[in-house]
């Protein structure tokens, strides 16, 4: 498990400033296949073989984001997911939306990535 998954999401309150692209940098290694969009949102598609995999792959994320209390974007439709975190109440990335990255890497039988 790496060091991110491991952690708890912290509630962002506002007042604090996105992370910087140097903190960026030494927290994207520790993801598998997330690309960072503009230094501001977190990105990475999946792909299943139906759609019935895509809507059990969505429904999973949906049930950590409700555990966690960080909550993706998530589009999905037929052999396909794409989900993209920030942190919406300081419109930039926290340590907390790498944490949800790898942790929704972590889900059991994840392992398609587009």
């Amino acid at each position: 498990m790496s060091g991110l998954s491991a952690k708890e999401c912290v509630p962002c309150r506002g007042g604090v400033p996105p992370l910087e692209a140097e903190e960026i940098a030494k927290l994207l290694p520790e993801l598998d296949g997330w690309e960072v969009v503009n230094n501001h949102h977190l990105k990475k598609g999946y792909r299943f073989s139906d759609f019935r995999e895509a809507q059990t792959f969505v429904n999973r994320v949906g049930e950590l984001a409700e555990e966690q209390g960080h909550h993706p974007d998530i589009c999905f439709g037929w052999g396909q997911a794409e989900i993209t975190i920030w942190t919406h109440k300081i419109d930039g990335l926290t340590e907390s939306d790498f944490i949800l990255a790898a942790k929704i890497d972590r889900l059991d039988g994840v392992n398609h990535s587009s």
